[in-house]
């Protein structure tokens, strides 16, 4: 169920007021998943470098929203230290910021372009899960959830972020047994092609897929966003209490038809009866 076909009425207290941050939440997945949460719930907080996108996420989702730049452990430090301030014990942190990576060989790849996505997507990560985790550790209870990526197991040519993927899946694993005895679960969910604006265009334009992203899919079809958020709502929810150091695809089955190209593709709908 996508977020605009919830009805007001429909609520689920899962959060119960509990305060969720979501970095690089302002727009694309981490603006659909703090939507998922606030009607979940949550208390949302937004924490990004974008600030004024921030704020009217934040405005959408009935919280606010503070400066984060995942590159400065500085700022994610001070950014923790606002949001307790502000509203309290953090008991849920999701980790949303990425950047596109640009296809390119890896000899003609500027190296301050690789460290750029590296630094956000893996070394950010890091920084992010031992700064907040160590907050959640002080009052024994609190769930994370690292946004990684399908191409976190099946590299394609973006080899600073399918590589930087790779080493957020390991550090989820790795940063849930560190904190599961201080009560602090940490997973991960990977999308694989998800509708957001910027992926619709380029699928339209065929400006960067040889072969429709649809297509490569069990499904037939695009993630939408809020399918993601619905995905990490439940791993952070009382529901999930038993589950750490998981990676859960949201993929449309993706992953699972990468043998199928070189036979001809997904097999196709068989005939209803009418």
């Amino acid at each position: 169920m996508t977020t605009d076909q919830r009805q007001a009425g429909d609520q689920i207290d899962e959060g119960r007021g509990r305060l969720a941050v979501v970095l690089g939440g302002a727009q694309g997945i981490g603006a659909a998943t703090a939507l998922v949460l606030a009607q979940r719930g949550w208390r949302i907080a937004i924490a990004d470098i974008d600030v004024a996108t921030a704020e009217r996420t934040a405005a959408e989702c009935n919280g606010f929203a503070v400066r984060l730049d995942l590159r400065d452990a500085a700022s994610i430090a001070d950014a923790a230290d606002q949001l307790e301030k502000r509203a309290g014990a953090i008991y849920a942190m999701v980790n949303s910021a990425a950047i596109f990576a640009p296809r390119m060989r890896p000899e003609e790849l500027p190296l301050d372009t690789w460290e750029r996505i590296v630094d956000i997507a893996y070394r950010g990560a890091y920084v992010a899960c031992v700064e907040f985790a160590k907050r959640m550790a002080a009052h024994g209870a609190g769930a994370i959830i690292t946004i990684s990526s399908m191409v976190g197991q099946r590299p394609n040519h973006g080899h600073a972020y399918y590589s930087s993927k790779a080493a957020v899946n390991a550090l989820t694993e790795g940063m849930a047994a560190e904190w599961g005895r201080s009560g602090v679960r940490v997973n991960a969910v990977s999308p694989g092609y998800v509708a957001v604006p910027r992926m619709v265009a380029q699928i339209a334009e065929g400006s960067r897929y040889a072969i429709s992203p649809i297509e490569m899919s069990a499904l037939g079809r695009l993630v939408e966003p809020s399918e993601v958020g619905d995905a990490i709502a439940f791993l952070l929810s009382d529901k999930a209490a038993a589950i750490t150091g998981a990676n859960l695809n949201v993929d449309a089955g993706a992953l699972a038809v990468q043998g199928w190209t070189i036979h001809g593709g997904v097999p196709p709908a068989r005939p209803r009866k009418t």
